[in-house]
Order: structure tokens, then C-alpha cells, then sequence
């Protein structure tokens, strides 16, 4: 239904223009555009290594929990009700965790939301800001995406700008890699003729901005470790409940043959 509404739109649109000659029409391949730029290619892999990464944690902990299930199962049939409903809450902790680590990982706010807000956002922030460039300097009235919802059933090569978005887009961080060289050469020779307390305002700010970088490091660093000890601890009371759950079951075999031995000397 969506994608029909946007085909009668260009239907209309492209109507309209052929009405009217001095009107102007653009479109652009976001898709190849932004395959043709090296930093976006170099964010988006980082980003595809974090979700890979985090999958493999999502995997591993969905597994260990299937493990505790099935060891249940197995040997529900042995255990006491206690143990039973220790076993079944400590599962019912792991899952409700894994729930909240995915959540963390890909939820709306969560690792991913922020991880390509910051590698991915500013590319496409460029690419956008190069085609409205273009379509200034071009005198487009409409310029399209090709790559997104928009139904295009016929597009003539002549009036695809994606390169030029593209050469417009390098030329920008070329220039931009330029200005950073030439400040930083301007911060060190303005340095030189700083007096010394001005030269220790700026280590100072220099020392503050590190400051709060590695406390913002720490911050993350900490919830890591939270995690890790929750994560631990509900390990080590696992381990506790398998070693009362082996006790009972060493208690019951050897009440077992002790009722068989009494059994045998009875007859």
C-alpha cells in the first residue's frame, strides 16, 4: 500500500513536471554512495564487529540457559521440590538477564542506537548536506533516493548526481583533513610564543577533557564489571545447586543400598 501511494506521487509528480519544461528532477543511489565512501565503510564494519560480537554473547548465554533447562527436565524426576524451585528461579534470573543484555545491545536506546548514531550519523549528515549543495548550485526543483521506499519506474542515467555527491563528499574531508593539519600546526606555533601561565591554562584544559574521557571509560568499565559479577555470582550459585543437587543424589543411592543390603541380610 505504501509503496503504491509513492508510485501514484511520482506518477503525479513527474506528470506535472512534463507540464511544466523549466522544471528540474535529480535523483541519487544512497546505497552506492555511501559504498563509495571509506569512512562510512570503515564505521559500518566497526559497527557489524560490535553486533557480531554481541551476538555471540546473546548465543552463548541463550545456550547455557538450554543447558539448565534440559538438565532440568532430565532430572526433575531426582530432585526435591526445593531444589526444583531453586533451579527453576535461577533459570527464570538467567533469562529475565539475557532479556535486559539484549535490550542493552539492541534495544531503542541501546548500544547499537548510540554505537552507529556516532560512526554512521555524520557520513549520511554529509551526504545529505552535499546533495543540498548540489541541488542549490544545479537549480533542481526535486531531487529522489533511488535506494528507498519511493518507486521509480524508469531513470534516466543523465540525471543521476550520485557521483558528484560523492566527489563533492571527498573533496569536503580532503579539505577538512587540511584545516585539522594546519590548526594543529597553528596550536603548537601559537604555543611557542604563549606565556608560561597561559601555556598551563591550556594543559589544564587539555588534562580536564582527559579527565573526563577516562572517567566516562571508567563509568562503562564499571558496569562491565557490575555485569560480570552478577553474572558470576548466579555461576557460582549454579555450581552450589549442582553440588546439593549431586549430595541428595549420592544420599539417595546410598540409602538405596543400604535398604538393599538390610534387604539381602533379611533373607
Amino acid at each position: 500500500m505504501k509503496k503504491n501511494i509513492f508510485t501514484i506521487v511520482l506518477l503525479f509528480i513527474v506528470t506535472a513536471l512534463s507540464a511544466q519544461k523549466s522544471q528540474k528532477i535529480g535523483y541519487i543511489d544512497m546505497e552506492y554512495i555511501l559504498q563509495n565512501i571509506p569512512e562510512y565503510i570503515e564505521a559500518q564494519n566497526s559497527l557489524n564487529e560490535k553486533v557480531a560480537k554481541w551476538k555471540v554473547n546473546l548465543d552463548k548465554e541463550a545456550r547455557s540457559i538450554e543447558v539448565l533447562k534440559t538438565d532440568l527436565a532430565n532430572e526433575k524426576a531426582i530432585l526435591t521440590k526445593d531444589l526444583i524451585e531453586e533451579r527453576e528461579e535461577d533459570i527464570a534470573i538467567k533469562q529475565e538477564a539475557l532479556r535486559r543484555l539484549e535490550s542493552l545491545y539492541f534495544g531503542p536506546d541501546g548500544d547499537m542506537y548510540i554505537l552507529r548514531k556516532q560512526l554512521v550519523q555524520p557520513i549520511q549528515d554529509q551526504v545529505y548536506n552535499a546533495v543540498q549543495t548540489i541541488a542549490a548550485r544545479g537549480k533542481y526543483d526535486f531531487v529522489f533516493d533511488k535506494s528507498s521506499d519511493l518507486v521509480m519506474l524508469y531513470s534516466n542515467k543523465k540525471h543521476d548526481i550520485s557521483e558528484l555527491v560523492v566527489k563533492m563528499i571527498n573533496i569536503d574531508q580532503r579539505k577538512q583533513a587540511k584545516l585539522d593539519k594546519i590548526a594543529e600546526r597553528k596550536k603548537l606555533l601559537d604555543q611557542e610564543g604563549l606565556s608560561e601561565e597561559q601555556k598551563k591554562r591550556i594543559e589544564d584544559k587539555d588534562a580536564l577533557k582527559k579527565k573526563r574521557e577516562a572517567e566516562r571509560e571508567a563509568k562503562y568499565q564499571k558496569i562491565e564489571e557490575k555485569r560480570q559479577a552478577i553474572l558470576k555470582a548466579r555461576e557460582e550459585k549454579r555450581k552450589l545447586l549442582q553440588q546439593k543437587r549431586e549430595a541428595l543424589k549420592k544420599a539417595k543411592e546410598e540409602e538405596q543400598k543400604k535398604q538393599e543390603d538390610e534387604k539381602q541380610k533379611t533373607n
